[in-house]
């Protein structure tokens, strides 16, 4: 057993990088770096070698953006733990970072084309745009968005050809805003609770305690997981976070957290409150049974942005995703409303 620990503590602090200065100043400060490299994230910045301290994690089932790839890191200052929580995000501490690299492959290499960071300061966390140079050897801020003309082949061999939207610093708000606060989306435990990625922050000292029923989210691509709870589970990852009684579409009165139990909250026989066109001709954002006649499948379907759902984030459609949620539809029992 003693050999199995060491392994994982070794394995974990193998993850959480190599030496290297990270600038907690920067993080902790009320400032706003130029250049990414100020940070020092990163020991050798093209590379994205990550430095001391960085935990890199994935999700089980991640939000869409693009069909961009993603690159994940979890920043504890020296010494410091986060605190499990079995429901919401973990508790970071103070002068902790969220570092998230967006990018596609070309020629086989991963191209980054911008990177995130959530940092954690004493008036809450503050989001932060960079846009990486055209030799990938830096990002510089971009406070006020950008957008990036991008070419990609999608997993099913489409090719694309986008703007990709590089939001500006207050859209970051309005999809991690929770009771007017900015708040991390991804680092739940249910999202983290796989390939032992939550053994190894505990191994690594970055976790304060990890009970062994910690939740654990259903993989949306996962065949052999029910049917319901992967599209639950895709629909809370990419909606949730606005979707909920504290967010940003808290108004709307369609919640699709996976807490939510209400038939008509999660959107069974509910009328839109404010859809506007986005609703189309349809009556119910969910009519079981009959997919194409839901106002979620539509607007899912949509890139218009005035009818779109996410609102941000996407220039095209997930079709395995859609795919997923008509399946989910279709396999609900056809009925009438108010029964």
């Amino acid at each position: 057993m003693k050999a199995l620990l060491g392994a994982v503590a070794l394995f974990a602090a193998a993850l959480i990088g190599r030496p290297g200065g990270v600038n907690d100043a920067a993080i902790a400060g009320e400032g706003y770096p130029a250049r990414l490299s100020e940070f020092g994230f990163f020991t050798d910045l093209a590379a994205r070698m990550p430095a001391q301290g960085l935990f890199r994690y994935d999700l089980d089932t991640p939000l869409f953006s693009d069909y961009a790839a993603k690159e994940r890191y979890i920043y504890l200052p020296a010494g410091a733990r986060a605190k499990y929580d079995p429901d919401g995000p973990l508790d970071l501490p103070v002068g902790a970072a969220l570092v998230k690299t967006f990018g596609y492959t070309v020629d086989g290499r991963f191209k980054p084309l911008e990177t995130r960071v959530l940092l954690h300061r004493a008036g809450g966390w503050v989001p932060i745009p960079y846009v990486w140079n055209a030799e990938g050897s830096d990002a510089d801020i971009r406070r006020a968005g950008t957008r990036i003309p991008v070419a990609f082949v999608d997993p099913s061999g489409e090719r694309h050809a986008i703007s990709y939207a590089v939001p500006n610093q207050n859209q970051c708000k309005d999809c991690h805003g929770l009771a007017g606060r900015v708040t991390p989306i991804g680092i739940k435990a249910r999202y983290l609770n796989h390939g032992g990625q939550l053994e190894k922050m505990l191994a690594a000292g970055m976790l304060d305690r990890l009970p062994p029923d910690a939740p654990r989210v259903a993989r949306w691509d996962d065949q052999a997981a029910p049917l319901d709870a992967r599209a639950r589970a895709w629909l809370e990852i990419n909606c949730a976070h606005c979707h909920n009684p504290r967010g940003a579409a808290s108004n709307s009165g369609l919640f699709l957290d996976l807490a939510r139990t209400d038939p008509e909250q999660r959107g069974l026989f509910k009328r839109p409150t404010a859809a506007g066109r986005g609703a189309g001709t349809r009556d119910f954002d969910i009519v079981p049974g009959v997919p194409d006649a839901s106002i979620l499948l539509y607007r899912m379907e949509s890139t218009d942005p005035g009818i779109a759902m996410p609102e941000l984030g996407r220039a095209t459609v997930h079709k395995e995703g859609v795919a997923l949620v008509r399946q989910w539809i279709e396999s609900m029992p056809k009925s009438a409303p108010g029964r």
